[in-house]
């Protein structure tokens, strides 16, 4: 028998892996009610966000959206820069935000599978299916029916 000969390991140093990523991107898409969002991050060497080509506090002006929308990225802790792009269509600013939030909470998975628990337990991974419910024929909204009057 023909004994294998060992295979030598070669080792990355971060900087080749650095360089091994630049070009490459993770995509991933995330929804909220009417809100899709459409995630593309790529490691970088500066921290860059940008939400429909515009600047991501131009675009998300209110601070509570702001935090919403970079939850996935701030629980996550990676200590990484990430160049982020995103388009968004459809709902309201909050439906946005939480629909960003779900695309990049995916994105990072598919960055780094490690973090798919801590992803899981804050419930980024979680599609909300709540959405609005049809206007029916007959009815003034969805349930609410004429007013009835005796007189």
């Amino acid at each position: 028998m023909a004994t294998k000969k060992p295979t030598k390991t070669k080792k990355v140093t971060p900087k080749q892996a650095l360089k091994k990523e630049e070009g490459r991107y993770w995509a991933a898409t995330g929804r909220r009610k009417t809100a899709v969002a459409r995630v593309r991050i790529a490691v970088g060497k500066k921290s860059d966000f940008i939400v429909n080509r515009k600047p991501f506090d131009e675009y998300f002006q209110d601070p509570e959206y702001r935090i919403i929308a970079k939850e996935a990225l701030e629980k996550a802790a990676l200590g990484k820069n990430f160049e982020v792009s995103i388009l968004v269509r459809g709902g309201g600013m909050r439906a946005q935000a939480e629909a960003t939030r779900h695309a990049l909470a995916r994105a990072l998975v598919e960055w780094d599978s490690s973090i798919r628990e801590q992803m899981k337990t804050l419930k980024f991974l979680t599609r909300d299916p709540r959405m609005r419910e049809r206007k029916k024929f007959g009815l003034k909204r969805a349930r609410r029916a004429r007013q009835w009057r005796k007189r």
